[in-house]
């Protein structure tokens, strides 16, 4: 997911047209995210699948860095953090993509998206400078009463086991909540995004192909075009393309802005579940889209309006 670089002072003052666009387009295709895994997952297994995703996007990212001459293995005193921040990247996804396989893609986004909260409240204790206010707490409420909401309509849905994929999805976005306080708690700070993000798929490239071998997956059991259409989306346009280019907004533009859009993400989620999938649209999911996007605006909306 993005947003685990912290953001630098940027060129501009404020979002304009091209900034405001561009951020949507990512939240769209984050929203579309979790599709491309439902489709995935019908021809390889979700732990691997998630394991190749990292293997590719690092690859590509290992290429940019080589034509941009960004060092990624220079030593600056971050190998154990990173390491560290690379683990919690690998459980965040393995816990994602197995929940997906139980789950609709429409509901996991919700849980997924508990990661800013997660964050604020880490932040809240383990890093100076980022106490929780009103506006935070307030958005905690909010999306903590948008989950239960969400968890109580899971366990009435008649397949039964959409609650363990939306428990898996919740403790992907702890994990996803405390990478980012650990990169911003840690010398990951002030390394650049770029090496920040290879330290992540690196290690869950690493990690989750044998991973999902011991833990007796059939990996590859359908490579079809749809399939492996899915698998190059989420290696070419999501963990690399998108993050690179978020990363470059945090450096260009300011961090709260940007990060205030983010409450987007959930509802392209929902409506591209429903819509590509033809997943069920509940009185009930519909309540809890808005108490957590209302929850992610509140905790992320610029210090200008608080």
């Amino acid at each position: 997911m993005a947003g685990d670089a912290a953001g630098a002072v940027g060129a501009h003052d404020h979002l304009d047209r091209s900034a405001v666009l561009l951020v949507v387009l990512l939240c769209a295709t984050w929203g579309f995210y979790q599709v491309s895994v439902k489709v995935a997952v019908e021809g390889i297994s979700p732990v691997l699948q998630a394991g190749l995703r990292s293997a590719g996007s690092c690859a590509l990212l290992m290429l940019w860095a080589r034509a941009r001459r960004i060092p990624l293995f220079d030593r600056d005193g971050s190998l154990w953090w990173g390491l560290g921040a690379g683990l919690l990247f690998a459980l965040e996804f393995m816990l994602i993509y197995w929940g997906l396989s139980y789950t609709y893609a429409s509901r996991s986004v919700l849980f997924v998206y508990m990661a800013p909260f997660v964050v604020a409240l880490g932040a809240h204790w383990l890093i100076p400078g980022e106490r929780m206010n009103v506006a935070k707490a307030a958005g905690l409420a909010a999306a903590f009463c948008g989950i239960a909401l969400a968890f109580a309509d899971g366990l009435r849905l008649a397949e039964g086991e959409e609650w363990i994929g939306d428990l898996m999805c919740l403790g992907g976005a702890i994990a996803w909540g405390a990478t980012t306080v650990l990169i911003k708690g840690s010398p990951l700070v002030r390394a650049r995004a770029e090496k920040i993000l290879f330290y992540q798929l690196a290690v869950s490239a690493l990690a989750l192909p044998p991973l999902s071998l011991a833990m007796g997956e059939p990996g590859i059991v359908a490579a079809t075009p749809l399939v492996l259409g899915a698998l190059a989306f989420q290696i070419v346009v999501v963990a690399f393309a998108s993050y690179l280019a978020w990363f470059w907004l945090m450096r260009s533009y300011p961090a709260a802005h940007l990060s205030a859009f983010t409450f987007l993400t959930p509802v392209f989620a929902v409506l591209a579940g429903i819509l590509l999938l033809g997943e069920p649209l509940t009185p009930a999911v519909v309540a809890a889209l808005a108490l957590v996007a209302l929850g992610i605006w509140l905790v992320n909306r610029p210090r200008l309006y608080s």
